[in-house]
């Protein structure tokens, strides 16, 4: 992902999940948490496990996410410091003499400042923050592909957005206010298949099974994408009866997905199983001499040694086809499918 894939993301997220946009640019975001996202991305279970065990009202982090670092740094660098004011000539003024306590007072609060930024800096360690118009110190987060906050925002997307429920937006509300049209559910579902051996491929298939009549539909994904869906039941709406279950529906686009894959071609697996048992002959030419030979008292561990060496080479070697669901949703589009 580039800097504006990744800014377009965060936006998008931060629109998704509630988050007040205080200031923004092409290059970082400031942002008042919401508590969805603060959850999800602060790191701070103690305070919410707080929050929820005594019903307090949560207060939530600002955060600055910084989604291109150069240009970022080079706006914050041009920006021009403010000229103090002109001072008088000074005023030659007897100075009194002081106490030693008298400057060790007026030392302490430096003495204090430094003592607290050390402790910061031991319990939390080196933290990247700026200073906002207000003085008040933000958590500064730089997101590029990789970084960790970053993923925290990808896993906190993934999990929150595995399943939705959604209804196509008409392209004209009815004239007559008593007129309904029937909308009926699919489910739609994002499977992705991955092909492993020492390498691996992946697809995703994406299927849409009508709970009204059965009807399943290959690249359903994209074919949502041609309607407007919004979270809300529209006006003069109503869902048809569902006439089957969800777990029916699973079984129809396992069952045509599972048809699919057998109609591929898996020399591959073959090719794979053969390096497997070359793999697996040249440690056998190893260890079975090694553990002919070996006395009784190093036997076991060698023994495991091996035992180990085999697990690992069929791990990496061995074919396999692997399906998961990535996501999956009630899409309620309008007609009896």
């Amino acid at each position: 992902m580039n800097e504006k894939q990744v800014h377009k993301f965060v936006q998008k997220y931060l629109e998704t999940t509630g988050c007040r946009i205080i200031e923004k640019s092409p290059a970082h975001f400031q942002v008042k948490l919401s508590p969805r996202a603060d959850r999800d991305i602060t790191n701070r279970p103690f305070y919410w496990s707080f929050v929820d065990r005594t019903g307090a009202e949560p207060e939530t982090m600002s955060m600055l996410f910084v989604t291109d670092k150069a240009k970022y740094d080079q706006s914050i660098a041009v920006i021009p410091v403010p000229t103090p004011a002109p001072v008088s000539a000074p005023v030659s003024v007897p100075t009194p003499v002081q106490s030693s306590d008298s400057l060790q007072s007026d030392e302490a609060p430096t003495g204090i400042e430094a003592a607290a930024e050390a402790a910061i800096g031991r319990t939390f360690g080196y933290l990247n923050t700026t200073l906002n118009a207000a003085g008040m110190r933000i958590p500064r987060e730089d997101l590029h592909y990789g970084s960790r906050k970053l993923d925290q925002l990808f896993e906190s997307a993934r999990a929150n957005g595995s399943y939705v429920c959604l209804f196509q937006e008409p392209d004209k509300r009815s004239a007559h206010p008593l007129q309904s049209t029937a909308y009926s559910a699919w489910l739609g579902v994002n499977l992705k298949v991955e092909f492993a051996c020492d390498m691996k491929r992946e697809e995703i298939h994406s299927f849409g099974v009508s709970l009204a009549t059965g009807q399943c539909l290959e690249n359903f994904h994209n074919q949502l994408l041609e309607h407007r869906m919004t979270p809300k039941l529209p006006p003069n709406v109503h869902t048809a009866k569902n006439a089957l279950s969800l777990n029916k529906a699973v079984t129809i686009a396992e069952q045509i997905l599972e048809r699919k894959l057998r109609t591929y071609d898996y020399t591959w697996a073959d090719a794979a199983a053969g390096r497997l048992e070359v793999e697996l002959s040249t440690i056998r030419h190893y260890y079975e001499p090694l553990l002919e030979h070996v006395d009784d008292e190093n036997r076991q561990t060698i023994t495991e040694q091996f035992e180990r060496r085999q697990e690992e080479i069929k791990w990496q070697y061995e074919p396999r086809v692997t399906v998961s669901a990535i996501n999956c949703g009630i899409f309620y589009l309008q007609g009896i499918g």
